[in-house]
C-alpha cells in the first residue's frame, strides 16, 4: 500500500468527531497556599527553588550555584552572565557544550511543579534540552493552581513552540535505575522573585 493509498484511506475512515467533555472545574478549586506547594512540587521532580527579592541578588546566586559554568547562554533580561550569543540562525550543533542556559519562565503550577515556557523566551528550540544545567527565573505572582488554569492561559496564544519543565531530565529502565539528564538538562534551579 503506497503512501496516498494509506492518506487516502486515513481521510475516508475518521472516526465522527465527538464534543469535548464539560468539566466542571469548580471541583478542582482548592484554597492552597501556592508558594509553598509550588516549591514542594518542584523539589519533589528533583528541582531546587531559591527565592530571590531583589533582581541585583540573582546573578550573584546563579554564581554561587554554578561556579564552574563558563558556557553561558542568558535569554532573560534579568540576567547578566551570557558569555555566549545565540539568535535564530544559530545552529543548534553549536550548542553542544554549553554548561548553563538562563530563562525566564511565563507562568509556573503548583500542582505538578511545571514551568511554561514558550518559544519567545529562547530563539533557539534545543536550548533548554541541550545545557548541561537549566535554570528558569519565574515571578512568584504568576504561580497558578492546575491544569486546567494553565490550558486556559494558552489557549489563544500564538501558535508557536511551548512546553512544560518539570525538574531536570530523568528516564528510568525496568531495572530501575534512574538517570537524571538523559534526554535533557542535569539540573534545573528556579528562582522565585518578587516583583
Amino acid at each position: 500500500m503506497g503512501r496516498e493509498a494509506i492518506l487516502k484511506s486515513v481521510k475516508e475512515n475518521k472516526p465522527t468527531l465527538l464534543p469535548l467533555p464539560e468539566i466542571d472545574e469548580t471541583v478542582f478549586f482548592e484554597t492552597i497556599d501556592l508558594v509553598a506547594f509550588f516549591k514542594e512540587k518542584v523539589a519533589l521532580v528533583g528541582g531546587s527553588i531559591i527565592e530571590i527579592n531583589k533582581l541585583k541578588e540573582i546573578d550573584a546566586e546563579i554564581k554561587k550555584r554554578y561556579p564552574k559554568a563558563k558556557d553561558i547562554i542568558s535569554c532573560s533580561q534579568k540576567s547578566t552572565l551570557e558569555t555566549i550569543s545565540i539568535s535564530e540562525k544559530t545552529n543548534p550543533h553549536e550548542l553542544e557544550s554549553i554548561h548553563l542556559a538562563i530563562l525566564d519562565g511565563d507562568f509556573g503550577l503548583a500542582e505538578n511543579g511545571a514551568i511554561w515556557i514558550s518559544e519567545k523566551e529562547f530563539p533557539i528550540r534545543v536550548l533548554p534540552f541541550i545545557t548541561n544545567d537549566l535554570v528558569i527565573i519565574l515571578n512568584k505572582e504568576k504561580l497558578y493552581s492546575n491544569l486546567h488554569e494553565a490550558y486556559k492561559l494558552i489557549a489563544n496564544r500564538e501558535r508557536t513552540f511551548g512546553l512544560f519543565i518539570s525538574g531536570p531530565s530523568k528516564t528510568a529502565d525496568i531495572e530501575q535505575c534512574l538517570v537524571i539528564g538523559a534526554q535533557g538538562a542535569m539540573s534545573l534551579t528556579v528562582f522565585l522573585i518578587n516583583k
